[in-house]
């Protein structure tokens, strides 16, 4: 069973921007198995998480837990039974955005999520979802830049590299 965890931050406050790309592929990979789900059920709570399952295919979110503390998930995610094939899916301003890598064992520079995780499973052995977000024109501090929202240009960009993210994912499940 494949799991793949979509990062980000809680709340009303961060919906739409950078740093909740993660979490953005997950909830387009779910809009799109939905109506293949004979349950018809979304997105339910489980301890810390919010979860979408299918058949081979598990999705989680943060209920409540913030992009740096996302190793914080990972014992929920064990209660599952999902550590076998763990993605996650993140922003990366290592990349440009339009781009995204789906590697094994290979992140970002500096990512605090991913660090995260990294302490917490205490290897970086696991598949990542890099998705590119670095659109600056300017120097902008990092920090600041992946809690800004995306311009509708850049959002349309990002829509189409989630779909080709999310028809990749979506062909190695079945």
């Amino acid at each position: 069973m494949k799991v793949i965890v979509g990062l980000g931050n809680p709340g009303p406050e961060y919906t739409g921007t950078r740093h909740n790309t993660g979490q953005l592929l997950v909830e387009r990979i779910s809009d799109r198995l939905l109506p293949t789900n004979k349950d018809g059920y979304g997105w339910r709570r489980k301890k810390n998480l919010l979860v979408a399952e299918f058949p081979g295919l598990t999705l989680v979110k943060s209920a409540d837990i913030f992009m740096n503390e996302s190793g914080r998930m990972i014992s929920d995610i064990r209660y599952l039974g999902g550590e076998k094939d763990l993605f996650i899916a993140h922003d990366d301003l290592d990349i440009r955005l339009g781009d995204y890598k789906v590697q094994f064992g290979v992140g970002p520079k500096v990512h605090g999520g991913i660090n995260s995780i990294e302490a917490t499973l205490k290897t970086d052995q696991f598949w990542r979802i890099r998705i590119g977000i670095d659109n600056r024109k300017v120097s902008v501090d990092g920090e600041a830049y992946v809690l800004e929202k995306f311009s509708p240009e850049e959002k349309e960009i990002l829509d189409g590299v989630l779909e080709k993210v999310a028809d990749e994912i979506l062909k190695a499940a079945s």
